[in-house]
This record gives C-alpha cells, structure tokens and sequence, in this order.
C-alpha cells in the first residue's frame, strides 16, 4: 500500500484554508489496483468504477450496442426484474449510475456506511450477473430510438453528427454513440451480452474509493465486486487522425438560428505543452464572459448569446473545438470575426494581463472542484485513466503556474490554424455556402 498525503491550498477572499487529501495506492489480493482517500467524518462511502474502451468498442454494424446494454446493467439481474432491483437499491438509499463515452464505461455508486454490504452486494449481482431480459431490452430500446429521433431534430446534434462524421469517418469517434434507427432496432439480447464481455473486463478497470472506509478492507471488497469479472475483453480502436479540411459545411435547416460547431486538430492530453495551450484556450474561448471570443463576437457587437472553445483530447483523436449559435441574418459575420480572433491569437499570441489573469483563475478554480465523496472519486479515476500519478493532484497548480508568456505565444502559433477551421452550420445562414 501506497500513502500519498497531498495539499491543496484553497483562497477564498483573504482567508486562507488548507484541504488535505490523502490518497492511498490499494492493490488488492486478487491484482486490482485502486486509489483511496479515507473519510469517516460522514458515514457515507462513495465508488468510481471505470472501463476503458466505451461505446467505441462497438463491434462492427451494432453501433449503439454497448449505449444500450450499458442502460440495461439496472434492468434486471440475477433472480430479480427491473422492479425489483430498483425498490432493492431505493431501500438501501444507495445511488448507482451507468454511462457509456466514445472511451469509457463508468459506474458510479454512493451509499451510507451502514448499508454498504448490502448495496455492494446488489451492484455485484448488477456487474457479475446482468440477465438483459427481453422486456426491458425492448424498453429501453424505445427510450434510445426515442433520443435517436429528437437528435434528428436537434441543430446542435445535427452539426456534432455531421462534424464528427466528416472527420473521422468510419472510425468509432465518426458516428454518435446512441447509433442509428436502424442499428439499434436490429440489437438482441446476444447482442447485449457480447458488448458486456467485450467492455466490462478487469484489465480495462480503474477504481476509486471515497469515504467512509479504510483502505485495508478495499481490497478484499473490490476482489469480491469486481474478481469474477473477465479478465480480458475487446481490442481498442486504432488511433485517428483529424481529417476534416478547412471550410464551410452548410446543412439546411428550418430554424430562425443557426448554429456552428467548429474546429480543427488538437493535442495530446500527454503533450508537454498541454498547460501552455489549456492557459491559451482560457484566454481565447474558454473564460466565459473575459475570453476574447465572447468579448468580440457577443459584447462588442452582440451577434450571439454565447461562445466557447474546447480542448478534446480523446484517447485516440485530439480536436480543438468551439461551438456559437446566431441569428441567420449574423451567422457569417460571427464566423467572420471567429476566423479573424482566431488569426490574432496566432499572430500575436495572449498579453502578459491575459496570461496573469487566466492563471489566476484556473489556479484559484482548481480546488474547488474538490467539493465531495463523489466528486473527489470521480477525479481521481479520471487522472489514472489517463495516466497522471497521484500527485498531480498538488502540483497541478504548480504546472499552471510554470507556463511562460513565450511557452503560450510558441503553442499558440503552432496549434492554432485558422486556415484549417472547419465550420459545420446548421441553419439557414445568410450570405454562407459550403466550399466542399
């Protein structure tokens, strides 16, 4: 067992509190590995399971499997029905959540410590023994056509699906995870049971433990709610490029706003210069109401409520995105003035105000997000999925701090390309075309 004791320093107006979060590595008898941070101030017990790989282990033609059977995992297990799972788990006041990502499987649970023998033993049968009946198999399925059919109608999911699709084709990132009305009308229970193998295997499994419980008695109850799962599932996808081209795609929509996604090739969350170009996005689309983009395209001319940029490192692509919505009459002068934004911050990079003011707040945030069992468990998995040790945790900020004014003006010159945006609308945009 590996005990870490990391500070966070947190500055709320001029009073100074320090929050210390003990992480402590557990390897358990059977070889799972999992972080714990013991806190028995509430009696309350909080678990972040993660699988990597997610609906982008689809096998071929059963896109929206594994979204599916990830919605079923409560539907019924063991000897019991859906029902019956569900008045089990709302006796105990225990909390599980099930969700699919292009790149994980997460299962989250919460419960009070007197309880939790109880609900471990539910979410075992949950994990260990799904039955996928066909009742609930043909439910929850009309729930998902059901969202299928809303995204059809949705300018926002139009402009994802089409972006996504142009750039990266038939790879798993190409087509949303929910899949077609034709693939998941055509799912069976088989189906079902395929994609369970194929994602919930424990050499894709991380874990964290929060609460009310001590780090030695982890171990033998990870091994009994996770040992007698597979040991190994399906392959992970390749890697992807970028292969959307700079441009205009217009799909046309009857809509009296139109709105855009847009973007271009990102970086990699294990880049040496991710903290420098994180410090440039803040500056340029991501701080909200003191972000250039906002301040030009919605408060100096007020042609949109609202502007963002993204870095999206996923575990095969990297993008830098952005996202606007305008009037049809405006859309093309707010794209306008995106490409021209987006030029000057290659040019010119950010100020020595800028940078001071973005590190500040992105320093300042950081142990914010620290608020709960919960919240602090679902960090962590997070940072060992993507390989960050644990004491990232205290010197995260110390990173930020490190980026110099030449570290961020060299990223953005060499990340931001604004010949090679690409601006998915959706809409009936005035005085726009598509140029492919």
């Amino acid at each position: 067992m590996l005990r870490i004791v990391l500070a966070l320093c947190l500055s709320i107006i001029t009073t100074t509190a320090r929050a210390e979060i003990d992480i402590i590595e557990v390897t358990s008898p059977g070889g799972i590995n999992a972080w714990v941070v013991e806190e028995p101030s509430i009696p309350f017990v909080a678990l972040e399971i993660r699988f990597i790989g997610g609906a982008s282990l689809d096998r071929p033609g059963k896109r929206g499997a594994v979204n599916l059977m990830t919605g079923l995992i409560e539907e019924g297990s063991g000897d019991m029905a859906a029902q019956e799972f569900q008045t089990a788990r709302e006796a105990l006041a225990a909390n599980f959540g099930f969700r699919a990502s292009d790149d994980t499987l997460s299962i989250s649970a919460s419960f009070l410590t007197e309880n939790q023998d109880q609900a471990l033993a539910l979410l075992r049968q949950a994990l260990n023994a799904p039955t996928f009946d066909q009742d609930a198999l043909d439910r929850v399925r009309a729930q998902v056509l059901s969202g299928i059919a809303s995204d059809a109608k949705d300018p926002d999911s139009i402009a994802s699906a089409a972006f996504n699709a142009a750039a990266f084709g038939d790879h798993p990132y190409g087509s949303p995870i929910d899949g077609t009305i034709e693939s998941v009308t055509a799912l069976t229970r088989d189906d079902m049971f395929q994609a369970y193998r194929d994602t919930i295997t424990r050499d894709q499994l991380y874990v964290a433990v929060v609460g009310d419980i001590t780090a030695d008695t982890v171990g033998p109850m990870l091994d009994d709610l996770l040992g007698d799962l597979p040991a190994t599932g399906a392959s992970q996808p390749a890697d992807v490029a970028f292969g959307l081209e700079g441009g205009i795609t217009v799909i046309d929509y009857d809509t009296p706003q139109s709105v855009a996604l847009f973007g271009h090739a990102g970086m990699k969350r294990d880049d040496p210069d991710f903290f420098a170009a994180y410090i440039m996005n803040q500056v340029l689309g991501a701080g909200g109401f003191e972000s250039r983009l906002m301040t030009e395209v919605r408060e100096k001319r007020g042609l949109t409520y609202g502007i963002s940029t993204f870095l999206v490192p996923k575990f095969h692509a990297e993008m830098m995105l952005g996202s606007v919505a305008s009037s049809n009459a405006t859309i093309a002068e707010a794209i306008a003035v995106t490409q021209a934004e987006w030029a000057r911050m290659a040019n010119e990079g950010v100020t020595p105000e800028e940078l001071a003011s973005a590190k500040t707040y992105l320093t300042g945030e950081y142990p914010l997000r620290f608020d709960g069992n919960s919240a602090i468990a679902n960090i962590m998995v997070g940072m060992q999925t993507i390989g960050l040790p644990p004491e990232y945790v205290v010197n995260r900020n110390d990173y930020i701090a490190a980026v110099t004014l030449d570290d961020v003006n060299r990223v953005a010159a060499e990340l931001l390309q604004p010949d090679a945006l690409h601006f998915v609308v959706v809409g009936k945009p005035e005085g726009l075309e598509s140029t492919q």
